[in-house]
């Protein structure tokens, strides 16, 4: 039996971000991690745009930029403490329409080419949102990989957490605790826990958190100058450009539970959408295609802080947004866990809402 101050269950970037945030403030704390490259993190494009997806004024809205406002700093620390590049950029991000918009802040289509040549002829206008940035998602795993070891953070990997140990049958309105976790290597025992298992929480509590596949591929550009300065955020796919020549497109959102692979409809959905929005990259090199699932609620919005357990943390259910809200998600659950004080910003996000007590 292994125990510990406070365990996270789940080793992407949320599990990963929770755990630095806790440690910085002086918390002993260690991570179960099954399979990291199962990680949703590693599928994402790692748009931070929380203007470009048009977010409704709302607190998802007010988390999304407080997150945004966030990233420059959180990602110099991290940097900093690990030497490596996480791939930050504050590149803009351009949205192109087809059909016209009466939202402020429209630009023609003259506009929109002095930001982007060679887009579609279909495109008729579009926004522009200089505000919005990208992070290499797959480079950002590993910074937050090497800052968990370098801070002194345990991460057991391999770790398939069966059941929660409870003094009481699990019930939603139960406020028992949290006594162990019974996995495939043996019992675990902490004074706090944090869900963060993304897609694969409904293993381990009966929330209505659910797989979105999505699948993606990547270009590169040989030889010459990269085309694109910009991510371009379109009404049927996105292209998000690497400054090593690398061009992320995607991505399909598909309700087939964990089924796995590329298929060969949702790769051609993929390359059909981003020629007719860019006709260029036709004529770039097919590099990779992959896919990963989406943790994914009802309203589309994540479950964070409390739980019908007193000592269960939840932060999961992050669907699109995982990359862009692990600051503020980091910096959100490390104060609740640490303080025990409701916060403000996690209310709207509560498990309750979804009415699931017995």
């Amino acid at each position: 039996m292994r125990c510990c101050e406070i365990l996270i269950i789940g080793g992407g970037i949320i599990g990963l971000a929770i755990a630095i945030e806790l440690k910085a403030q002086g918390a002993a704390v260690t991570i179960l991690c099954r399979d990291f490259a199962e990680a949703a993190t590693h599928a994402a494009a790692g748009m931070i745009a929380p203007q470009a997806e048009e977010l409704p004024p709302s607190p998802m809205l007010d988390l999304c930029l407080e997150s945004r406002a966030l990233y420059p700093d959180w990602i110099h620390k991290l940097e900093s403490l690990t030497g490596l590049n996480a791939g930050y950029w504050a590149c803009g991000i351009l949205t192109p329409r087809y059909r016209y918009s009466e939202k402020p802040g429209w630009l023609d289509r003259a506009s929109i080419l002095t930001h982007q040549p060679d887009l579609s002829d279909e495109v008729i206008g579009g926004y522009w949102f200089p505000q919005d940035a990208q992070v290499d998602n797959r480079a950002l795993a590993k910074v937050l990989w090497m800052a968990a070891q370098e801070l002194g953070i345990e991460i057991h990997t391999g770790i398939q957490v069966d059941a929660f140990g409870t003094g009481k049958p699990a019930r939603f309105k139960s406020d028992s605790n949290i006594t162990h976790l019974e996995t495939n290597q043996g019992i675990w025992k902490a004074d706090r826990y944090i869900l963060a298992t993304g897609a694969w929480s409904q293993e381990l509590l009966p929330i209505p958190v659910f797989p979105r596949k999505g699948q993606m591929l990547a270009v590169r550009v040989l030889d010459h100058d990269l085309p694109l300065k910009q991510v371009l955020y379109g009404e049927e796919s996105y292209i998000v450009p690497r400054r090593d020549g690398r061009i992320i497109v995607g991505a399909t959102s598909e309700n087939v539970g964990f089924q796995a692979g590329n298929t060969a409809i949702g790769v051609h959905q993929l390359l059909s959408a981003a020629i007719r929005l860019y006709p260029p990259i036709q004529h770039f090199t097919l590099e990779e295609t992959w896919y990963g699932f989406r943790p994914t609620t009802p309203d589309e919005l994540p479950i964070l802080g409390s739980s019908p357990y007193a000592n269960l943390t939840l932060a999961t259910g992050h669907y699109r947004n995982g990359i862009l809200l692990a600051p503020v998600t980091a910096s959100a659950i490390a104060q609740f866990v640490l303080t025990e004080k409701t916060d403000p910003r996690l209310e709207a996000f509560h498990w309750s809402r979804f009415n699931l007590g017995t």
